[in-house]
């Protein structure tokens, strides 16, 4: 399983998917541009602790992402869905 964030803006969010990924074991990928830095002393202190221990990929753009990643399931999540994720019938 991998998780994509597509143009994240709030690190804070950003590094709890770092923590998320590195209890998980699993591929993060960040998808630009990003709208904040990774260097900054905040994401240092937040989350970037974790970057040693995720798999962790920038990509230049979502085409980027989806030229990768062609082969595998993609499943979309945002906040302005019109049906929240607990009424999708997943298969």
């Amino acid at each position: 399983m991998n998780l994509a964030l597509y143009q994240p803006e709030i690190p804070e969010n950003t590094a709890a998917l770092m923590r998320l990924a590195a209890c998980l074991g699993i591929h993060l990928h960040l998808i630009e541009p990003l709208g904040f830095a990774l260097d900054t002393k905040k994401m240092r202190r937040i989350g970037m602790d974790y970057v040693d221990q995720i798999a962790l990929t920038r990509h230049a753009s979502f085409a980027h992402f989806r030229e990768i990643h062609a082969r595998q399931r993609l499943i979309l999540a945002t906040t302005k869905a019109a049906k929240p994720h607990w009424e999708h019938r997943w298969q």
